[in-house]
């Protein structure tokens, strides 16, 4: 019997995000590899570098606490160069960038990029894509925060051109690509299936994810880990589609969630927790609601985390 939505996992690759501790690249593969064992369907990385929490506050208006204020940056693992090392490690479960932002990679590299990882994973990506959220981390390694949506969008156009068709002559007012040509090519002629990240706040980005993705992603981890949190957004991608000539059938849903395990908690955020019964309970309601993946932040993100949610997965696979 076919689980009824699929499960993955998002890696801890940061400081501090496995626990409290700082995860080696031994400790990242353990836990996949666990996790391809356990029967998670794909693992996921995020794409920053160098996270300072209270400057993403007070760019986002919200209070800066003299905790927050006092605490150290938080480094990141380069999130292709882990997700390259899984696909040579992995034989099974899918790999996933929650999201990469186009604004760090040259477009037409990254295209070429994502074919050879997908060749090397035989044909296991899903290239997620993103237009960067934090502009002190664009700021640091130098990378532009002007035009943030214009230069995704271009970069969308450069990157579908070369996945989808194989060829692109391309000169924008932010890209060029002129008479580049994608070869070889990976497993799957049109390339991976592209997955955007939009929280249905900005038209432009939900035109984007309309005319372009395979799969729609939110991120529901900060605060909105609730499965009456999908009916708006699910209105609001289906408004997209209708709008610009799309059936909202053709395009999948996918979100984001935190889920704690063995006492944990994370109050801000309110994780979804329970009796493990009760946690499958609510990933049925997610399914229900027409999502047809969710990819966990486990609390506690570790080996012993994964083998907490192991006996979920059997419970789902039964549902």
């Amino acid at each position: 019997m076919a689980r009824p939505l699929q499960v993955g996992l998002v890696l801890p690759h940061g400081e501090g995000w496995a626990d409290g501790k700082t995860p080696h690249w031994s400790d990242l593969r353990t836990m996949a590899e666990r996790a391809e064992e356990a029967g998670f369907d794909s693992l996921w990385v995020v794409d920053h570098m160098l996270i300072r929490w209270a400057r993403v506050a007070e760019q986002y208006g919200g209070p800066v606490s003299p905790e927050l204020a006092a605490a150290e940056p938080e480094g990141v693992w380069e999130a292709w160069s882990i997700l390259s090392a899984l696909a040579a490690v992995t034989e099974r479960i899918e790999l996933g960038t929650l999201v990469l932002c186009t604004g760090y990679r040259n477009p037409a590299l990254l295209a070429k990029m994502a074919d050879t990882l997908d060749e090397i994973s035989n044909g296991r990506l899903v290239l997620g894509l993103g237009a960067g959220d934090v502009e002190d981390e664009h700021r640091s390694f130098g990378f532009h925060w002007d035009h943030r949506v214009g230069r995704f969008e271009e970069a969308l156009t450069v990157i579908t051109g070369l996945l989808r068709d194989g060829h692109i002559d391309h000169d924008g007012p932010y890209y060029q690509a002129r008479d580049c040509e994608l070869r070889p090519r990976g497993p799957r002629p049109t390339g991976p299936p592209i997955l955007i990240g939009a929280l249905g706040r900005g038209p432009r980005m939900m035109r984007l994810v309309a005319q372009h993705a395979d799969r729609w992603n939110g991120w529901f981890v900060f605060g909105d880990n609730r499965v009456d949190a999908v009916p708006p957004l699910r209105e609001a991608v289906d408004a997209a589609c209708v709008a610009h000539g799309r059936d909202p059938a053709t395009l999948e849903r996918s979100v984001a969630i935190e889920v704690a395990l063995l006492g944990r908690d994370d109050p801000p955020n309110a994780p979804i927790r329970g009796e493990p019964e009760e946690i499958a309970a609510t990933l049925l309601g997610f399914a229900r609601e027409g999502i047809t993946e969710v990819q966990l932040e486990l609390m506690p993100n570790t080996l012993e985390g994964v083998e907490a949610f192991a006996p979920i997965l059997e419970m789902l696979d039964r549902a």
